[in-house]
């Protein structure tokens, strides 16, 4: 008998169209698609084929959902386990491999697309500019999750550095709190709210209307909170910044500079 690895698939953020043709065609070949249903939207099981199984886990813990691809697994089904955005960033998805490895379970990854870019896409922003941010932080603030004491929002924010922050959105206080003291209450912010969805809304504020402006939008979760200059710059408050790459002056590999 014939047996395929479990398959980790990112969906994207959302939106059926960003989700990868190869993860898509995954979906379709599928006997089962386990899905986030928390957080996946069931509008991405659109790709799924005619006989596909599709069950959300949203209800499951670990021992169930593994059972479940195990089953089918060993029956020479194929199994899709979709996890919102890309699976390695937030997905949990090591705890589930650690045991399918213990089962002798072959498996496979699907990147995706995570909310970050999908949300850098609709603000026209680019989180790397020459000269002001070479640097993107994604990150998340401390809550029933812990997060390790050197990655603290304190210490990264320091850095003033681009920075998405996940799955924060409804400890918004202590955030604001935490991003005024390392960028500055002036600082522009943008809290992107279900990115790519149909109910999208790209909200623009300054850190110190943060928790005001959450409140007024009416924004507790499925939300990302970003910062940087390079959200300022997205606005249009910053002069006009150029990349050596493209300048008729820069010489590299592939042209002769003027």
């Amino acid at each position: 008998m014939t047996t395929y690895p479990v398959i980790f698939a990112g969906a994207g953020p959302g939106d059926p169209e960003l989700m990868t043709i190869k993860a898509m065609k995954a979906i379709k070949c599928a006997d089962l698609v386990i899905y986030a249903g928390s957080l996946v939207p069931e509008a991405v099981l659109c790709w799924k084929g005619e006989n596909t199984e599709t069950v959300s886990s949203a209800g499951m813990d670990l021992e169930e959902i593994v059972d479940k691809m195990a089953e089918y697994h060993l029956s020479g089904k194929r199994v899709v386990r979709l996890h919102t955005g890309d699976p390695s960033l937030y997905g949990a998805i090591f705890e589930q491999i650690r045991e399918l490895e213990k089962k002798e379970i072959p498996y496979k990854a699907i990147p995706g697309v995570t909310a970050a870019f999908a949300a850098a896409a609709s603000m026209g922003m680019e989180y790397t500019l020459p000269e002001v941010t070479q640097t993107l932080i994604l990150t998340r603030m401390s809550g029933r999750t812990p997060v390790p004491e050197a990655e603290a929002l304190e210490k990264l924010a320091a850095h003033q550095s681009s920075m998405a922050i996940y799955l924060s959105v409804g400890l918004v206080d202590k955030v604001q709190e935490i991003l005024t003291s390392g960028y500055g209450k002036e600082s522009a912010c943008a809290i992107a709210y279900k990115v790519s969805h149909p109910e999208e809304r790209i909200v623009y504020t300054t850190l110190e209307n943060l928790t005001e402006t959450c409140k007024k939008e009416n924004i507790t979760r499925h939300a990302l909170i970003i910062v940087g200059k390079a959200v300022e710059a997205s606005q249009g408050n910053m002069d006009l910044i150029k990349s050596k790459l493209y300048d008729a002056r820069f010489t590299h590999g592939y042209r002769q500079g003027k």
